[in-house]
């Protein structure tokens, strides 16, 4: 800090004497000590191109004269450019933030060289003396950073927006409490988590403790606000609101937290980057208690309807206070943003009995509604005759939801088994982008709560269609016989902000007909490896026509037929023949204890086929296992519905390891509506085994068909308590022969996929213990990891519409407890990356070869001489010799031009999307414009290239090029 010191006091200071040198430092170092916290943020300029907006911000000792900047503070980008030096800025004194507390900020803009994680960070000296939580603090560099996720999968991306100051005071006894206001600009969630200071990147400050460390307390066991338990220190995960309860000994403390930014893409949530706030708390001893706030419940309103509330400020000795409300639906900018009344200055108080009070009023519309909750922080301020101000934070979380679709009609077309619904047009369709169609089998009653949206999945409906929000009617085809159909609607908003309608009042059509044969049964009676039992039943046609289909003298003929697991088609006849009436058929030596069957009969008359009925599976159950307890889940694929109002309860079965049937005794009734096809059997044996069966109950919603309509899964064993994960595949890398890629793939191409292979387990024990896989992706080799598929079955997966193959992965086998296997070996696909450019070019005006540009470059008809001109004997764009030679994968080209004496006369820089882009297309003047003669020129061109291993991204290519008139 020799160097540093001298120059940050003599900038203060002025000249000293050489015999008081000693002195001087030691002054210096009060002086000098000036940064109290911070944070940085970043803004993505635009969503097509990589250049963000980054401002870092400071909070300052006002007391020391030296200033935010200057020499040796250094804000580094993270992608190995030379860090910043950042310029001296003076202070800007907020009288809101108290006495002695400044701030200061700076701002730049910063290109991108490619997608990936990059970690912004500033660094300066020093932090201000006298901190009490950490050591020597005078001497400690003051460091922030927040980290950026440049990724298309997960679209255009900002960093969260802080509203409140990381600086508050506190006292001595009182609790503390504080709230960042942090907001996130794409809707995406935020989560909230302490870190230790840093010094450096990676690096924590020395001997951090705690503010709630029993070092600072005199009674550690009775150290809260209370006086009946020892402090505590918290922050809240979800909305950000810091507690400290409470402070033991004057003095200022440094404390830091990150908020983390998720986003959930395809249900799965993605973590994205992070802000590090470094914050201080200074503590005073005084006599003074803190104000509180009453603010209302947690609410849910529908788009459009105009929200107000009263919230109330109190203090318990009375003093003045001053409510104020910080939140993204305040600014200014936000669209119809709320308000509220009186908005106070810096000492602006009110007095607090009766409560103080501020008014909120906010007209909601559509262009509000999302997933995510906002949040309003509600700060409380009093002002007592003398000592510091003490402040109380609350937080209000307000969705606006939006209103449910409203239907029109809905008919059925009998003969083609179809029905045909129409709604009327959505409120909020400037806003949604899609109507979801929902479909179930009879009907069910169901209102949703005030923040239930989306459609509930254990009501049991699936979704068949997504229409444009603009589309007011569907038509659902592939109806099955003698099923009854009800239908639901949901809109659903776009992404990042997300969100979905209230579901739709429920609307049916009358039972298709049952012109077909209608399976009411697929049940196992016996469990077995080789002998097991299928019992399988029907209903004949009994809506079909008998003056078009008529019956045999003794019913009509059918054909029953099997296929393996719950869609299979591999058909087989099991049993042909004229039956009277309804008829059941069992089904024998069967494979029930590992196997799925489903199964569909085919209806004759007059030895013609007429029609068959829809196919129903067995019920399948699977168990998960854990320590003193069994998971149950089971499923079945089948044209009735196995959620029924009337008839809501499954039934579980259970016996010892070997028990049949019939010595399964009833242990539970499970509600299917409550959670769905799930039952938990606790208080177990862990060294014991258990067996299961399941009974489904269903219908058809149709009066002419009997109801419940009983069904029994296979028995199924296992032992509770497993904790062994299974053992770790290993994925294969096919070759990739990027020759053969550049000869074959179109130069335009920009849709890619990878697909993932590996192999069964060799060994007989890991293979029947491993159930799915779980597949992980990287955008770079070594990770970070994030999920990307799980519950695979196959032995191979695709990952599709990728923007580029660069990408790295590792999958995790899963066993039937959940258990994850060790990550696989790293399988990394990268990019094919090519750049050439010519050696010669002609720029005389014949419009032919005038431009020298990399290959893979071709003018458009609208562009002058573009087009192609078959007298210029150029390559054809679609033939095998362009293709192989065109510019792929390319980021940004720095390119420079050289005569023969090394003066550099032409630069260029282009970007991958941009006016500048990649092919440099020189005219052959020299950067003043002037006309180059003809000569052999010099060039050096650094490419910048898309891949997954950040050593391969460079590539400096030279050569000479031979200028022709």
């Amino acid at each position: 800090m020799g160097g540093l010191t001298n120059r940050k006091y003599f900038k203060a200071a002025g000249t000293i004497l050489v015999f008081l040198l000693l002195q001087v430092i030691h002054v210096h170092d009060a002086l000098a000590t000036h940064l109290r916290a911070g944070q940085i943020v970043a803004t993505r300029i635009s969503c097509t191109g990589l250049t963000f907006r980054i401002t870092v911000t400071v909070y300052t000792n006002t007391g020391s004269p030296v200033l935010f900047g200057g020499e040796m503070d250094y804000l580094d980008f993270g992608d190995g450019t030379p860090p910043k030096l950042v310029p001296e800025t003076p202070n800007i004194i907020d009288p809101a933030l108290g006495q002695g507390v400044g701030t200061a900020s700076f701002t730049i803009e910063h290109t991108y060289p490619a997608p990936g994680r990059y970690t912004i960070s500033y660094i300066e000296p020093n932090r201000n003396g006298g901190v009490l939580n950490m050591d020597n603090s005078i001497s400690t560099t003051f460091y922030i950073e927040t980290q950026i996720n440049i990724d298309p999968f997960f679209g255009c991306n900002n960093t969260p927006q802080l509203l409140i100051p990381p600086i508050d005071r506190a006292c001595v006894g009182v609790a503390f409490f504080h709230n960042p206001g942090a907001f996130d600009p794409d809707g995406d969630s935020l989560s909230y988590e302490f870190v230790i200071p840093f010094r450096d990147r990676n690096q924590t400050v020395a001997n951090y403790r705690n503010p709630n460390n029993q070092n600072f307390y005199n009674n550690f066991a009775t150290g809260n606000e209370a006086g009946n338990g020892p402090p505590t220190f918290t922050i809240n995960p979800v909305d950000g609101t810091i507690i400290w309860d409470a402070p033991g000994r004057q003095g200022e403390y440094n404390i830091a937290f990150i908020i983390v930014e998720w986003r959930k893409i395809n249900g799965v949530w993605y973590r994205l980057g992070f802000v590090r706030r470094d914050m201080q708390i200074i503590v005073e001893d005084c006599n003074n208690e803190r104000p509180d706030l009453i603010v209302p419940e947690d609410v849910c309103v529908v788009a459009g309807t105009t929200l107000t509330a009263t919230i109330l400020g109190i203090d318990p000795e009375n003093h003045p206070v001053k409510i104020e409300a910080f939140s993204e639906i305040l600014a200014p900018g936000f669209p119809s943003p709320a308000t509220y009344t009186p908005v106070p200055g810096p000492n602006d108080f009110q007095p607090s009995n009766p409560p103080a009070q501020l008014q909120f009023t906010w007209n909601t519309s559509c262009v509000h509604v999302k997933e995510l909750f906002y949040q309003v922080v509600f700060k409380i301020t009093d002002n007592p005759p003398q000592g510091p101000r003490l402040v109380t934070f609350k937080t209000w979380r307000i969705k606006v939801v939006a209103p449910a679709p409203v239907w029109n009609t809905a008919t059925v077309n009998f003969a083609n088994r179809s029905s045909q619904l129409t709604w009327q047009d959505y409120t909020c369709a400037q806003q949604a982008t899609t109507m979801q169609v929902w479909r179930r089998v009879d009907s069910i009653n169901f209102t949703p709560d005030d923040c239930q949206t989306g459609m509930p999945a254990f009501l049991g409906y699936s979704l068949v269609g997504q229409v444009p929000v603009t589309q007011t009617q569907f038509t659902n085809t592939g109806l099955d016989a003698g099923a009854r159909y009800c239908y639901r609607l949901v809109a659903v908003f776009p992404l990042p902000g997300g969100g979905e309608s209230y579901v739709s009042q429920e609307i049916c059509i009358p039972p298709i007909l049952a012109d077909a044969p209608v399976i009411t049964h697929v049940t196992v009676d016996k469990t077995s490896i080789n002998d097991g039992e299928i019992r399988v039943s029907w209903r004949s046609p009994f809506d079909a026509d008998p003056a078009q289909f008529p019956k045999e003298p003794y019913g009509y003929d059918y054909r029953l037929e099997r296929a393996d697991g719950f869609t299979g088609t591999n058909y087989v006849p099991v049993h042909t023949g004229t039956l009277p009436g309804d008829t059941t058929f069992l089904d024998t030596d069967l494979d029930t204890e590992n196997r799925i069957y489903n199964y569909r009969v085919i209806a004759f008359s007059q030895g013609q086929p007429f029609d068959q009925s829809s196919k129903a599976s067995t019920v399948r159950l699977e168990l998960i296992p854990s320590s003193k307890q069994m998971g149950l889940t089971w499923s079945a694929a089948v044209p009735w519905s196995n959620q029924v109002q009337a008839f809501p309860e499954h039934y579980i079965y259970r016996g010892p390891e070997g028990a049949t049937e019939n010595e399964l005794v009833l242990v539970a009734q499970k509600n299917v509506f409550e959670e769905g096809f799930y039952f938990l059997d606790t208080g177990l044996d862990d060294n014991t085994v258990y067996c299961y069966r399941v009974m489904t109950r269903g219908s058809y919603g149709n009066p002419d068909i009997a109801v419940p309509q009983d069904n029994f899964s296979q028995i199924i064993c296992a032992q509770p308590l497993d904790e062994v994960p299974p053992c770790e595949p290993v994925l294969v890398l096919e070759n990739f022969d990027c020759n053969d890629y550049r000869f074959q793939e179109a130069c335009n191409s920009n849709i890619f996929s990878n697909t993932l292979r590996w192999n069964r387990p060799a060994d007989a024990e890991c293979a029947a213990d491993t159930r799915s896989y779980n597949i992980y992706f990287s955008s770079t080799p070594g990770g970070p990891y994030s999920l990307l598929a799980t519950n695979v079955r196959d032995t191979f997966y695709i990952d599709q519409n990728l923007l580029s193959f660069a990408r790295c992965y590792q999958i995790k086998a899963v066993d039937r407890s959940g258990n994850e296997s060790k990550f696989s070996n790293e399988v990394c696909f990268e990019n094919c990356p090519y750049y050439e450019l010519p050696n010669v070019f002609t720029p005389n005006g014949d419009q032919c070869n005038d431009e020298f540009h990399a290959w893979g470059y071709v003018r458009t008809s609208g562009e002058e001489g573009g087009g192609n001109n078959p007298l210029c004997n150029m390559p054809d764009p679609t033939s095998e010799t362009f293709r192989s030679k065109c510019a792929r994968f390319v980021v940004q080209v720095d390119f420079k031009v050289y005569n023969r004496w090394g003066s550099e006369v032409y630069t260029y820089t282009g970007r991958r999307n941009e006016e500048n882009g990649i092919y440099i297309r020189w005219d052959g003047k020299d950067k003043n414009g002037n006309m180059l003669a003809s000569a052999v020129y010099y060039y050096v061109a650094n490419v910048t290239f898309d891949m997954a291993d950040p050593a391969k991204r460079k590539q400096t290519i030279k050569g000479w090029v031979h200028l022709v008139r």
